[in-house]
């Protein structure tokens, strides 16, 4: 592949985007979802070949593992995508001037998008839904993990463009090799935006390298804070939802903060993790308590690298703090400004917690699972935003947006 004219290519055939009806992107959407699921069989014979190359412990195989409810979970999102309105053309503001001029700021594509990804394919799909209906052409670097996945999703996508008789460059899958990384962080010529998805190291090189400006998508290190007015079943259960319902995902639970007034509900508070055999690193009065009320082979005496850690896996780290400003200390001090959760019953301590966390998405009596495109109406994700301009938390069709300034006159010249 000769990566210079595949990039040309993207960016020209990103013109071509201005020009197709809502109705179209909606109704080739629509037919991407459909054809995903016809071809179900096709995508996980190929995913098999990935996941044959991977370590089954290895926390990025459950993020590379397709499964059929996945893949229609994942065709359910793109159809999600294809229902929302267009975030294009949209009235920003509208000003008329003291001169007469009338001055408004309307949305508008980025252009091309460029997203380096680790062992995601679904975010193959992801992708090309919302970059197709925010108006944007995309090109995908998938990693070596994912490859044969990622080609099989991106040549279903291809024969439904060509179908449409559209440009099929609006969408490419540059090679795997990380040679060619190099060669997308220095297109500025090409590309408008990239998004890195993957782990902390992933995401550091691409800022550290890219000479196109970078949105970050961040590691996700996750608390919840179990305050003293915690009520228990919530606790219970919102804990054991944050930490097992996917261990691979960036919103899973990675530390557990208890006021210790509440420390002799820890045994029940972690109970159900046992079923799933959750590995806890406890501090010293948190490993007193559980001592004989946890399985012995998954209790471990917590160090200073338990802490700030964001595990993948099915582990834990417990945390014991003497009030509501040591749990904000300890939270600020480690968290990765992802998610972050408080356990109360009192409303007065729940709003300092909104007020005083700095997180891209901050909870109160509920899972930091929820921190996803789809759980909050967005259709789908691109990413999760730890940073602070332009876009931050579930990035979807308006966050792939930029604007320009329409200006109307009558002859007004400036003096």
């Amino acid at each position: 592949m000769n990566i210079q004219q595949t990039l040309k290519d993207v960016k020209e055939a990103s013109r071509e985007l201005a020009t197709l009806s809502e109705e179209k992107i909606n109704d080739l959407l629509l037919k991407v979802a459909g054809e995903a699921e016809k071809q179900i069989p096709f995508i996980l014979s190929e995913n098999k070949k990935d996941l044959d190359r991977m370590d089954p412990n290895d926390p990025k195989y459950d993020r590379l593992k397709l499964t059929e409810d996945r893949i229609k979970a994942i065709a359910g999102d793109v159809r999600n995508v294809a229902s929302l309105p267009t975030p294009l053309g949209k009235v920003l503001d509208e000003a008329i001037r003291p001169n007469g001029l009338k001055i408004s700021k309307i949305s508008f594509p980025m252009g091309v998008i460029g997203i380096i990804y680790e062992a995601r394919p679904n975010v193959t799909f992801d992708v090309f839904s919302l970059c197709l209906k925010s108006g944007n052409a995309c090109i995908l670097k998938g990693g070596s993990d994912a490859s044969f996945s990622n080609e099989a999703i991106v040549k279903i996508i291809k024969q439904v463009i060509a179908r449409f008789r559209m440009n099929e460059n609006i969408l490419a899958l540059l090679p795997p090799d990380r040679e060619t990384v190099k060669d997308l962080l220095e297109a500025r010529e090409y590309v408008d935006i990239i998004i890195p998805r993957g782990s902390q190291s992933l995401i550091d090189f691409v800022v550290q390298n890219s000479k196109i400006p970078v949105i970050e998508t961040g590691a996700g290190i996750v608390h919840t804070y179990f305050d003293e007015f915690g009520d228990l079943e919530k606790g219970k259960s919102i804990i054991f939802n944050a930490k097992t319902r996917r261990v691979s995902v960036c919103n899973a639970l990675d530390c557990l903060v208890v006021h210790q007034n509440r420390l002799n509900d820890l045994p029940l508070l972690t109970s159900r993790l046992a079923e799933k055999n959750v590995l806890i690193y406890a501090d010293e009065a948190a490993l007193k308590i559980l001592k004989g009320q946890y399985p012995e082979a998954l209790l471990k005496p917590a160090t200073e690298e338990s802490y700030g850690t964001e595990f993948l896996a099915y582990t834990m780290s417990i945390k014991t703090v003497t009030g509501f400003e040591e749990a904000l200390e300890h939270i600020y001090k480690y968290s990765s400004k992802h998610s972050e959760a408080i356990i109360s019953e009192d409303e007065k301590r729940i709003n300092q917690f909104f007020q005083r966390v700095d997180a891209a998405a901050v909870y109160s009596n509920t899972s930091t699972a929820f921190t996803d495109g789809a759980q909050f109406g967005l259709g789908a994700e691109i990413g999760i935003s730890t940073q602070k301009l332009h876009a931050r938390g579930p990035m979807a069709l308006q966050e792939l947006t930029t604007y320009k300034w329409i200006v109307r006159g009558e002859g007004q010249i400036r003096e």
